[in-house]
């Protein structure tokens, strides 16, 4: 991998590591990163698969001291469908400004909670980051209590802006990665508190 220079080495050497077009990655970062020095990373590959397509993603999220940078890569299908089969990826960037993150959610499952104890840690985190760049709507019909009412009561549901969430299991990615992912949300929410709103 070719070192971009303004990348912290431990950044590179995670992007090298997750192994998803690392030299991809490290220069769309570069970009939007913008020589800034940076306060901490996370990343966060995945697979997934859809019938007989294996896809890969990544997402790295990077803090410096003024700006949440997020980068999403993903396959992406050949075009034009009846051109020469090769493989295509997108990148795409967005650099989000602390006073702009308006909740940082960090989510822990814990098995056996009844004996766990001080510092042993989750296994599993589910860190959500709301910025407003995504809003969503969850409706459903809405109801009352008696059971035989056929009214129209319209409809019910709950707004949200979590335009990410990534979940790090220490079964599935393993107990540095979540230790990366619990630094990371640590460092984010140490940035942002008191400048959300």
């Amino acid at each position: 991998m070719r070192k971009t220079p303004s990348l912290p080495t431990t950044l590179r050497d995670d992007l090298e590591h997750a192994g998803y077009y690392p030299d991809l990655v490290a220069d769309v970062l570069d970009v939007s990163v913008a020589g800034e020095p940076t306060h901490g990373h996370l990343v966060h590959a995945e697979t997934t698969f859809d019938h007989d397509v294996v896809r890969r993603h990544i997402t790295v999220l990077v803090l410096t001291a003024t700006r949440l940078v997020v980068v999403h890569a993903d396959d992406h299908a050949p075009e034009p469908p009846d051109g020469p089969p090769q493989s295509y990826a997108t990148a795409a960037t967005e650099a989000v400004p602390l006073p702009a993150v308006k909740s940082v959610v960090v989510t822990h499952v814990v098995p056996r909670p009844e004996t766990y104890r001080s510092g042993e840690g989750s296994r599993e985190l589910t860190l959500t980051i709301g910025w407003g760049g995504v809003s969503r709507l969850d409706l459903e019909p809405a109801g009352c209590a008696d059971p035989d009412c056929e009214a129209d009561h319209g409809y019910t549901g709950t707004a949200s802006t979590d335009d990410i969430s990534l979940r790090v299991s220490a079964d599935a990615d393993g107990e540095e990665a979540m230790q990366r992912a619990l630094d990371f949300a640590r460092a984010l929410s140490a940035a942002t508190a008191g400048r959300a709103g």
